[in-house]
């Protein structure tokens, strides 16, 4: 009997156990969970549909009967432990932990099988044992439990409390009024209140079948705790990582790390309840989705691991989150990159089928739906601005993410603009006669299917929209996940105001980076990759693919003031192109000044002129010697931001020589009054766009007439500089004849004399019409006439 006692009874082995924490916690230069879990939290982890979390105070833990009990029934001490010094983690750190614990009953089952064990006479082992009621085994469960937990918490001076609370408790409005009062002051006073239902005296018999009241097991009670105590955050700890689509043990079961009502609710498929507690699966599903859609977030996460807290307070992708706001995050209907891409390709063919006065409606619908959605947009930008603040993205990228309501109409007219200029489609760049009433046509037409990938910028997606749609081109879009919402509400906006003639397939959104390599593959449906972004993505994109790649990696733009500059006009130019939008990629990144300007004072000049405007200097070689300017780590660097290189130069070839060594090939400009030294600067530098005497920020779509532009290339084939309407068209080549043939060039004399393309073709295929066919006037085919067509 008595090792039957020493085996199960939980005691003697918490007081085993518990030294050990107080050991862990006194090891020199460690913390109480290890090395690699200290806080602070990693903002490079966090992952944005979790940033939300950045503004997390107050969590409710619910901790599962599978997470503190083991699969005999035991409690599971270490997992205890490793839950208790979490949260002494996350009470050092300032959050507010309430915790919500099962496991009573089954800690009370234990001592009373051990008490009917002891009571019971050998005839009465012998006989069928009746399995114990769990009301009895709940009120015996109930001291034990909290005695473990504040025997735990001690060694970690980490003060608790107990509630006990039933659902009639809740339907008292005066009940609710002190509960808060008390918590609220336990939270102050850094005590962590744990509470549990009563389910000694609960009337209840099964969740399943008796799920009326307020709440009817410790998930619902937890959540209705979340709400009632306006708690931030709700993590419902289970022993599994997540929902999953089928049984966690199925190999073709995968983990939902984002639940979405209409798309899930629908496909997931339950397993049993809890091995020992009242609920289950089913019932943290209902309870997490009751709370998010009331306003606060859920994780469901594994409580075997010995982080799983602390990760999902770092912002990290574990386990399965519940928002009211992830159907805006996530697709609801999944479909391949192939099939995304050939919709867009039949789309885009059937765009390219309808008049030019159609296709310009399309871009005016779209103008209209842009303004008339205004407040939705803006509302969208704000709430991905505020997340981007709270994850501590820099504020370069958090100028580009943000949409101001003037933006948006700016964005609108741009459309319009873009609708007005002549029909790109069909123009006749070339037109000659081969052979007597044989005529070849050179013509535009959209290059098929684009992809385009950019980062922050949300205005993107609106120009590349309008320029695909005007060019007839099909386009998948990826934004950065910084503007989610944005990039979501933009998308439906325009997309909502294609006809079903084209259909809304014409522009996809691809809203998981997982899906970049797949499309990146398909070599034989997408024409073009556009990707705007840094040097990595540019990068990346061109290593992963055989589509031709068109882009530029940095905007690295130079502006070199000569010995012959007007200084003022230097001083106006230089401002402007550095402070007027430091974070676009036309903006100054370096400085370069004639080395006389140094001995005139005219580089002083300069310096005073950007230092006074807010302009942080880093000098090259030699000015950082010259001015005491701290020296620039690299003369090849974008700071997007109020910061540029400056370095002193001998004349206008060492500047270029500078740029072609340490630019970009984007765009470049020289102050100067000398028209000759000017000439050899236009002239001999290499790059996409090279200007006199005026600013860099010049280089743009919008700006050059274009319309809008999907980006500004630096690549050398196809188009450079800002890329508009014409740089998404190719060629084709028509050629219409008479019944012409080739006969091995024996009965075809060739004139190759062109045309021109401003006359209407009719005028040069024939002068006679018969019964609507148009005749040659002369017919040097072998030995036949022309059939009319």
């Amino acid at each position: 009997m008595r090792r039957i006692f020493a085996a199960s009874h939980f005691l003697p082995r918490v007081i085993y156990r518990v030294p050990a924490l107080r050991c862990l916690r006194q090891l020199p230069g460690t913390d109480p969970i290890s090395k690699t879990l200290s806080w602070p939290r990693v903002k490079a982890a966090m992952d944005n549909t979790r940033a939300f979390i950045r503004g997390v105070k107050r969590v409710v833990l619910k901790v599962g009967t599978s997470v503190v009990t083991r699969p005999d029934g035991r409690l599971a001490l270490g997992r205890l432990g490793s839950l208790c010094e979490q949260v002494k983690e996350m009470v050092s750190e300032g959050f507010e932990v309430l915790l919500v614990t099962s496991g009573a009953v089954g800690v009370g089952r234990q001592k009373l099988r051990y008490q009917r064990l002891i009571n019971s006479s050998f005839a009465d082992l012998q006989k069928p044992q009746v399995e114990l009621d769990g009301k009895p085994c709940a009120a015996v469960g109930q001291s034990g439990l909290m005695a473990l937990y504040d025997s735990l918490f001690s060694q970690l001076d980490v003060v608790s409390s107990q509630f006990l609370v039933t659902d009639n408790d809740f339907k008292d409005p005066d009940f609710r009024i002190q509960l808060n009062e008390t918590v609220n002051i336990l939270l102050e006073h850094r005590v962590v209140p744990i509470l549990n239902e009563n389910d000694a005296i609960s009337r209840r018999k099964a969740p399943y079948q008796d799920s009326c009241g307020i709440f009817w097991d410790n998930d619902s009670l937890a959540a209705i705790l979340a709400l009632e105590l306006k708690a931030d955050l709700l993590i419902l700890l289970s022993d599994v990582d997540g929902l999953y689509t089928g049984p966690p043990k199925d190999p073709r079961s995968k983990l939902i790390d984002t639940y979405i009502r209409d798309k899930h609710s629908e496909e997931i498929t339950f397993g049993e309840k809890s091995r020992v507690g009242r609920g289950g699966m089913t019932a943290k599903v209902k309870a997490a989705d009751n709370a998010a859609q009331a306003g606060v977030p859920v994780v469901i996460t594994s409580g075997y691991s010995t982080d799983g807290i602390l990760r999902a307070l770092r912002g990290e992708r574990i386990g399965t989150l519940f928002h009211r706001d992830a159907h805006l995050w996530l697709p609801v209907k999944d479909i391949s990159a192939r099939q995304m891409a050939v919709a867009a390709r039949n789309a885009s063919r059937n765009l390219q089928g309808l008049s030019s006065d159609d296709r310009k409606k399309i871009l005016y619908d779209v103008a209209n739906a842009l303004e008339a959605n205004k407040d939705l947009i803006r509302a969208e930008n704000e709430a991905d601005v505020s997340v981007a603040q709270q994850i501590g993205i820099p504020k370069s990228m958090i100028s580009r993410l943000t949409l101001k309501p003037e933006k948006v109409s700016a964005l609108a007219k741009s459309v319009q603009m873009l609708a007005d200029m002549d029909d790109p489609i069909g123009q006749v760049q070339k037109r000659t006669e081969l052979a007597d009433g044989l005529i070849l046509e050179k013509t535009t037409c959209p290059l098929g299917v684009l992809l385009i990938v950019f980062e922050s910028r949300p205005d993107a997606l609106v120009q590349i929209a309008s320029l695909a749609i005007r060019s007839g081109n099909g386009l998948l879009l990826k934004g950065g996940k910084e503007a989610v919402r944005t990039n979501a509400i933009l998308h439906k906006v325009i997309t909502e105001a294609l006809p079903e003639s084209v259909g809304k397939e014409l522009i996809g959104l691809v809203t998981s980076r997982d899906e970049i390599p797949d499309l990146l593959k398909l070599d034989d449906v997408i024409d073009l990759v556009i990707p705007r972004g840094s040097n990595n993505l540019v990068s990346k994109i061109r290593e992963s693919t055989k589509i031709p790649v068109l882009s530029h990696a940095d905007g690295v733009c130079h502006v070199y003031v000569d010995k012959a500059a007007d200084l003022d006009m230097a001083k106006h130019i230089i401002l402007d192109a550095k402070t007027d939008y430091p974070a676009a990629c036309n903006a100054m990144e370096t400085l370069l000044v004639h080395e006389e300007l140094v001995k005139s004072g005219g580089l002083d000049e300069l310096i005073l002129a950007l230092q006074t405007a807010g302009v942080k200097l880093y000098g090259g070689p030699k000015v950082a010697d010259l001015r005491n300017i701290p020296s620039a780590n690299n003369l090849h660097y974008e700071y997007s931001s109020m910061a540029c290189t400056l370095e002193v130069v001998k004349d206008v070839n060492a500047a270029i020589a500078h740029i072609h060594e340490h630019g970009s090939a984007h765009t470049d400009c020289i102050v100067t009054e000398d028209i000759d030294v000017a000439s050899v600067f236009l002239h001999q530098l290499d790059s996409a766009a090279v200007f006199h005497n005026a600013s860099t920020r010049f280089c743009d779509g919008a700006r050059f007439g274009l319309g809008a532009e999907v980006g500004i290339s630096t690549s050398r084939i196809h188009a450079r500089g800002p890329v508009g309407v014409e740089g998404l068209l190719t060629t084709r080549w028509l050629l219409r004849g008479h019944g012409h043939v080739v006969d091995g060039d024996h009965g075809v004399t060739f004139n190759h004399k062109e045309l021109p393309s401003d006359v209407e073709l009719e005028h040069f295929m024939g002068r006679k019409s018969v019964n609507g066919g148009v005749y040659a006037s002369h017919h040097n085919v072998h030995g036949n006439h022309a059939n009319g067509i």
